[in-house]
């Protein structure tokens, strides 16, 4: 065992490969540009210009009526949430207006409006609502509907004599909002690509740190040494997880903190443990990929194939629950919904390996099976 992978001479060469890994990753001056980047610049532009909620939506009106009680519902839709541009002019006009994007939505108030209202009759308002975004046009529609709808009660409620404020019965809601109180779109987002860019990374620094070897000949050269196919795959993998782990402390420390008062609740010791087990994780998928590529090129393009798919099935942009049955037996096998699982909630709800234990033995349980498949694979490429 003098040559055992954790006796000296095995971690001397463990440390020596490791070495060679990152001197030849820093050498590449374009991946390391777009690596400092990804970690930074792309972020930050996440965080800062990426918005899931509704602000200052254009809204036209075409007001049938021009009565008092047609310009006070037309009223209410107003800023933070919209923004009135004013008449429509017609309706021809109303649908070109949606049609070239100018407004979200138009406000169609019929005609004798108010007369209706007085008389304790049904009236129906009409909200056409450009919903080429959906997020943004469900908001849209949402809203309109809520701040109709009040409007409608309080109508109802004066016509029957009661316009105090604790007149009649009725039910509040009282909000709690955890977590993130602020509803901050630059938390969830700039988390969001944080996990993203290191999944890329991921898969592409492993795959591109080998297939160079092989374009380069330098594999050939790899195997006729006294190295084991573990000890030419690990040394890369731990390279790459350092550096991996430097531009998340980047990314946490010089944009999300400073910049968005990202809180950083929970442990950071316990959120890099994570993060290294996660690139471990994923960098299987990129060891495999590079078994198959025979270039970089293809190894971008098996990056993308993979990542993809690990996007839309972490939950990131669609709840588990939302997914058909058939994708949600697929997201159980992905690393990154656990991975979104634990990074959130260790940095915005503070929690501890006690409550995430379940989510890192599934991301150990995927790394082992995931890592061992791409070694073996390599192995049997190198005769």
């Amino acid at each position: 065992m003098r040559n055992g992978l954790w006796s000296p001479v095995g971690l001397r060469r463990l440390r020596v490969m490791t070495h060679k890994e990152l001197l030849q990753l820093f050498r590449d001056a374009a991946l390391m540009v777009f690596f400092l980047y990804s970690f930074t610049g792309d972020i930050y532009l996440a965080a800062s210009g990426v918005s899931m909620q509704l602000k200052h939506a254009a809204i036209a009106t075409l007001d049938g009526d021009r009565s008092f009680a047609s310009r006070e519902l037309a009223g209410r839709f107003q800023p933070p949430y919209f923004k009135p541009v004013g008449d429509a002019g017609s309706p021809g006009q109303a649908i070109r207006l949606l049609d070239d994007g100018d407004v979200m939505a138009v406000l169609d108030i019929p005609p004798r409006f108010n007369e209706r209202l007085q008389r304790g009759e049904q009236v129906s308002v009409q909200m056409q609502v450009d919903t080429s975004n959906s997020v943004l046009g469900f908001l849209t529609s949402s809203y309109g509907a809520q701040i109709v709808g009040r409007y409608g009660l309080e109508v109802a409620a004066l016509r029957e004599g009661m316009s105090g404020a604790g007149a009649g019965p009725r039910v509040e809601a009282d909000v709690r909002v955890w977590y993130n109180p602020n509803q901050n779109d630059a938390w969830f987002m700039g988390i969001s690509e944080l996990l993203t860019v290191i999944t890329l990374f991921s898969i592409l620094l492993p795959a591109a740190a080998m297939v160079r070897e092989k374009e380069r000949g330098t594999i050939e050269q790899l195997m006729v040494t006294p190295l084991s196919p573990f000890q030419i795959l690990f040394p890369k993998v731990v390279a790459m997880t350092l550096v991996i782990l430097a531009g998340s402390a980047i990314a946490l420390f010089g944009v999300l903190g400073p910049l968005f008062q990202l809180p950083m609740r929970g442990s950071l010791v316990t959120f890099f443990l994570v993060t290294a087990l996660y690139v471990f994780t994923t960098a299987g998928l990129g060891l495999l990929a590079a078994t198959v590529a025979r270039n970089l090129a293809q190894v971008g393009m098996l990056t993308v194939v993979i990542l993809m798919p690990m996007l839309l099935l972490s939950g990131a942009w669609t709840p588990i629950e939302a997914m058909p049955p058939w994708m949600r037996g697929l997201a159980w096998i992905s690393p990154l919904h656990y991975f979104l699982d634990a990074a959130y909630g260790i940095l915005l709800k503070g929690a501890g390996l006690e409550l995430l234990w379940d989510s890192v033995l599934a991301m150990t349980a995927l790394g082992i099976l995931v890592f061992g498949i791409g070694m073996r694979r390599f192995a049997r490429q190198s005769g």
